[in-house]
């Protein structure tokens, strides 16, 4: 198992953490594998949709999952007037293996942000609104006052548009996840991300047990509400891995699923152990609908916000 370097900040003022201090000190001696299958090979955002898209995220100083996480999904979405915003900065104070998002210190809280998503939803006149964010385990409440916040704004110029968060775990702690629910999204999202077993490499500030707390606590209290999570494959899990897992997720009540392959973001991320085949990736989902997911998307592509707004449609049957 690679040694898993901890965030440190040596330098006095220091805010974010040199490259030559990456997540895995054994990742740098692995290239990148270019050499991918023909099924993950997508286009380049480009077009007068995500130009101004990207010229609105701007203007607003807002920051988005699909660019920062190098979403193989963006294109399309984009293109299709749709993304995911990132709330809380863009700077996380985790270091998981997988994740293109930059580690280090964040800055002070942007108290106008909640404000600024509400506009920007309005003025992209969206459907479905999808919020995410960086962790923020210096805070008390993890940042859930600035969620609740941003739902209530969304819904305040937005009423007819359906929400969508994709929470961190909150250090575990369940009354900053009772802030969000109180707010009343439609869907909360939380990822489970990996199997058990690779929790330590992959996520190594996180619980496995806690994620899978996370769901069940939302189903608990706020019980008419989509639950939602997803994991990656790729990173060394074996099948029967992956379904164990997806039991257990099945088993807290969450509704829907996500499953993709993961693909490495820089030689500083953790390696990909193979590639799963389109052929597998229908092979899990139909075991996963048989265990009584509401709906499970699965596929090479296949990222959290993929086709949420397909997702929205289960939360207004709830409803």
């Amino acid at each position: 198992m690679p040694e898993l370097a901890p965030i440190r900040f040596d330098i006095p003022g220091e805010i974010e953490r040199p490259r030559s201090r990456g997540r895995s000190g054994a990742n740098t001696a692995v290239p990148i594998d270019r050499a991918r299958p023909a099924w993950l090979k997508v286009r380049l955002p480009s077009g007068p949709q995500v130009e101004q898209l990207r010229t609105l995220m701007r203007s607003k100083e807002l920051h988005t999952v699909c660019e920062e996480a190098h979403c193989p999904n963006m294109a399309e979405c984009w293109s299709a007037g749709t993304a995911t915003f990132m709330i809380l900065g863009d700077t996380c104070t985790r270091s998981c293996g997988f994740c293109a998002v930059k580690t280090g210190r964040p800055t002070e809280l942007d108290l106008d942000e909640p404000a600024r998503v509400g506009d920007a939803v309005a003025r992209m006149g969206l459907g479905h609104a999808v919020v995410t964010s960086v962790n923020r385990d210096e805070l008390n409440d993890g940042g859930a006052e600035i969620f609740a916040q941003t739902i209530r704004e969304i819904r305040r110029r937005s009423p007819g548009t359906t929400i969508e968060v994709l929470i961190p775990d909150f250090r575990g702690v369940l009354a900053a996840l009772d802030i969000v629910l109180v707010a009343r999204p439609e869907i909360l999202n939380h990822n489970t991300e990996t199997v058990p077993r690779l929790y330590q490499r992959v996520r190594p500030q996180a619980v496995y047990e806690r994620s899978l707390a996370v769901l069940r606590h939302t189903k608990a209290t706020a019980p008419g509400l989509v639950c939602k999570s997803g994991i990656m494959v790729g990173l060394g899990e074996t099948r029967e891995e992956v379904l164990d897992t997806m039991r257990d997720i099945r088993a807290q009540g969450t509704d829907i699923l996500t499953i993709g392959q993961y693909l490495r973001p820089s030689p500083e991320h953790l390696p990909i152990e193979r590639y799963w085949s389109p052929e597998e990736f229908e092979e899990l989902r139909v075991a996963g609908m048989a265990m009584g997911y509401a709906h499970l998307e699965s596929g090479p592509l296949v990222r959290s916000s993929y086709h949420a707004e397909r997702h929205a449609t289960l939360a207004s049957l709830a409803s």
